[in-house]
């Protein structure tokens, strides 16, 4: 007489959709963060500030569809 609770907002917050967007999150963080270590082109700090940004809003995205 078990029974199986299965909810929709439980399978939605298992898509591995969001984890696969969560990681490349993290790997165009983490690009953003060390090309501010490389080179010394006058443009590289703006540019590794916008893929640090970048990174960060597809993690909270992912993070944000999770709890939804």
């Amino acid at each position: 007489m078990e029974q199986t609770y299965k909810n929709k907002r439980t399978e939605e917050s298992n898509d591995p959709a969001h984890y696969k967007l969560i990681i490349i999150g993290i790997v165009i963080g983490m690009i953003g963060v060390m090309l501010r270590f490389t080179g010394t082109w006058m443009f590289i700090d703006a540019i590794s500030n916008i893929l640090f940004v970048i990174g960060i809003v597809l993690c909270l995205k992912a993070v944000l569809r999770i709890l939804k």
